[in-house]
């Protein structure tokens, strides 16, 4: 007879074994343990770009700036912010020099400043297939087709090596800068600024016809007459004039080392096929590097073994002498082994996953800001009781950013010096209101700009003793922004009456370049029409991708766009320089969006762009924004306010809105993360307790009346 009762009770070992407590939901691994000592976040945007003199967006910033390392970086704690030697052995010394290139101290005969720049000894590059050689000669340099047959990805060389950071190195890539083959967006502000620096770009730029090898051997052998090798860890730098500010741009990616070998290994065609590129897969020096780059599922940043360690930051540091001295001796950064970035457009699923302590730390998005923050009676942000009682933290800080709506001022119709587009303008400035916007779309995250220059930045208008004397007026002390009747007067002005064009009577009818999709890009765009409605203005939408828009931005083919920009160092010429005529996108390539072009201005931004922050320099700031606040180039938008989220077990976490490099500070208290995961994403199997019992019972019932029709049979 058939044994029911053991299949029963096999299939009952088998559901209560699979009850486990373990979390089911764990997107990483069956096993929390292997959660230890990684960081887990997640990004948005597919980085376009990881070769650090073509890179200028945060997105790509936050994976490249934990490889790379520049010369110098910000202290992770000091406010304000400090900038402090990383791989340089020390602060720069700065010599002034006359036009003989002789050294003076008078500040009237200083044509050039000299940088000379000491590297740290024993600095390794990660391991990389650039770098291995056989019988001394480059393994892999010369790769043909039957050698990459089986090559996919860099991570299927078989052979890797390593070398020492040297002089050289910087040198290279300050060369890579002026190569137009890689489209550095800084080309032409360092033609400005390094003494010969143009001269190498037009000589370079002659050599289209070279290939990639004897390029490369020129790069190497011309020299750029401004900069010189001293030795293996010391070289200089000469500036036209005075800059102070240059110091700042020696902290960014694009002054990043860039070995040679790196260059001609991925020059190779056979190479470019695969998408084995600079682009793809950076080499560096930096505490982590990049070992697997699937932008449509996962960026993973591993410890690179060769980084030399570094102490983690005190306020107690100082610098002496030009040499950082460190209050901390231990050289125990980085504290993490690696770090995942997991693809993540939707903010729902982006958000469930912080909560669920999948991600370490996180934004707060529009959809999640009342579920995670709420107003105290005394006005003051706060987190949620259900957030608190998790143990997550809020870090707030206002951005050094600006946020603006720009119009192409070589548009015939929004653009040019003529009064009726500069009144335009102004009546659109007006129409637009910031303070809604930040409040429907920022949940207050937000202040209002009256010029391009963020809180913090020298020459900031904070709106009470100065602000934007175009929009705003002061009523019995208060700030007010004109009203709808002077926007429509200055339509009126501008040749426009009821949104009708009084040469051609046709309503006037504007463009505006937007990107992204979703509900929240549409709602933005309902509403910007409604601000436009407000002065009878027909506003068109147009929705690209971003790659499409950057390029109606680079062609001038836009209208009116909205865009943003982050400061690259605390001081207003990086915001002021947005705005200046040398600096336009379509005739220069450069950040002036907007193709602006004042002469008053660009008389007053070289002037003050050179000089330390003095009253002198704070009055050129000011004139310079009451002609920019005239003309009108931005709808100035406002400064974004930066909220952002960690939980308990995530370490270390600082506000330093200027420092890219950050991953290396941050530690895991993997105890607290495993006990919390456990507890929140503890399996409830009551429903299927309950359905199993029912099927139990039913198959109970079954057997019960086979059982019962064989008693019969058999008494038959």
């Amino acid at each position: 007879m058939f044994n029911y009762h053991k299949y029963i009770i096999i299939a009952c070992i088998i559901f209560l074994k699979g009850c486990s407590d373990k979390p089911l939901n764990n997107p990483y691994s069956d096993n929390l343990n292997n959660l230890k000592n990684v960081y887990y976040s997640s990004f948005q945007e597919r980085p376009k770009h990881l070769d650090p003199a073509r890179s200028y967006s945060s997105n790509e910033y936050a994976f490249i700036a934990q490889i790379y390392e520049p010369l110098y970086q910000y202290h992770y704690l000091k406010k304000p912010y400090e900038l402090i030697p990383l791989t340089a052995a020390e602060m720069p010394e700065i010599i002034y020099l006359d036009d003989k290139f002789n050294e003076t101290t008078l500040n009237k005969k200083i044509y050039y400043t000299k940088y000379i720049i000491k590297i740290k000894q024993g600095v390794l590059y990660q391991d990389h297939p650039a770098f291995y050689k056989k019988d001394n000669e480059y393994f892999y340099h010369n790769l043909n087709d039957d050698q990459l047959k089986n090559i996919d990805t860099l991570k299927d060389f078989k052979y890797e090596s390593t070398r020492e950071l040297t002089s050289d190195d910087y040198i290279y890539q300050i060369k890579r800068l002026a190569d137009y083959k890689n489209h550095s967006p800084i080309s032409g502000v360092m033609s400005e600024y390094i003494f010969g620096f143009d001269d190498f770009k037009n000589k370079i730029n002659k050599k289209s016809e070279l290939n990639y090898k004897k390029r490369i051997k020129f790069i190497q052998s011309t020299n750029i007459q401004g900069i010189e090798k001293i030795n293996k860890y010391k070289f200089s730098i000469i500036i036209k004039n005075q800059y102070p500010q240059f110091i700042y741009w020696l902290a960014m990616p694009f002054f990043s080392p860039m070995p040679w070998e790196a260059d001609s290994f991925y020059m190779q065609e056979n190479l470019i096929k695969k998408n084995i590129t600079l682009n793809w897969f950076p080499v560096g020096t930096g505490p982590f590097r990049l070992i697997e780059n699937n932008p449509n599922l996962r960026m993973v940043l591993d410890y690179n073994k060769n980084f030399r360690g570094e102490v983690y930051p005190s306020l107690n540091d100082k610098i002496i002498d030009k040499k950082l001295i460190s209050s901390n001796s231990v050289k125990a950064v980085p504290f993490i082994d690696k770090a995942i970035f997991s693809l993540e457009k939707e903010q729902i699923p982006r958000w469930n996953k912080f909560l669920q302590g999948y991600y370490d730390s996180s934004g707060i998005a529009s959809d999640n800001y009342d579920q995670a923050v709420s107003l105290s009676n005394s006005g003051d942000i706060k987190l949620t009781e259900e957030l608190k009682a998790k143990g997550i933290h809020l870090n707030t800080a206002t951005a050094a950013s600006t946020y603006y709506i720009g119009f192409n001022m070589l548009d015939p119709v929004v653009g040019g010096k003529e009064s009726k587009a500069r009144y335009l303008r102004q009546a659109i400035t007006l129409a637009i209101d910031y303070d809604e916007y930040i409040s429907i779309f920022a949940n207050g995250r937000g202040i209002v700009a009256q010029s391009p220059i963020p809180p913090g930045i020298f020459g900031y208008q904070d709106g009470k003793k100065s602000y934007n004397k175009t929009i705003y007026k002061k009523v019995d002390n208060s700030l007010v922004k004109k009203n709808i009747v002077k926007a429509k007067d200055l339509l009126k002005k501008a040749g426009y009456v009821n949104g009708l064009d009084q040469k051609t009577g046709k309503p006037l009818v504007l463009y505006f370049e937007a990107t992204g999709s979703g509900a929240d890009t549409y709602a933005f765009l309902n509403w910007l029409r409604k601000q436009f409605k407000k002065i009878d203005i027909q506003l068109v939408t147009r929705v690209t991708d971003y790659n499409r828009f950057q390029e109606k931005m680079i062609n001038g083919t836009g209208q009116i766009f909205q865009w943003g920009w982050n400061a690259d160092y605390p001081d207003p010429e990086n915001f002021l320089f947005l705005l200046y005529s040398k600096n336009g996108k379509v005739k220069y390539g450069g950040e002036n969006a907007s193709n602006y072009s004042n002469y008053e201005f660009d008389k007053l931004f070289l002037r003050m762009k050179n000089m330390k922050n003095t009253k002198k320099r704070k009055e050129l700031i000011e004139n310079m924004l009451t002609i920019i606040q005239n003309d009108s180039p931005w709808v100035w938008g406002f400064h974004p306010k930066s909220f952002s989220l960690s939980h308990s077990w995530l370490e270390n976490v600082e506000s330093n809105l200027m420092a890219n490099n950050t991953l290396k500070y941050k530690k895991i208290n993997n105890n607290i993360r495993h006990d919390k995961i456990s507890k929140w994403n503890k399996p409830d199997f009551t429903l299927l307790h309950i359905l199993f019992i029912i099927f139990l019972i039913f198959i109970f019932s079954v057997l019960l009346t086979i059982r019962k029709k064989e008693k019969e049979k058999a008494y038959d």
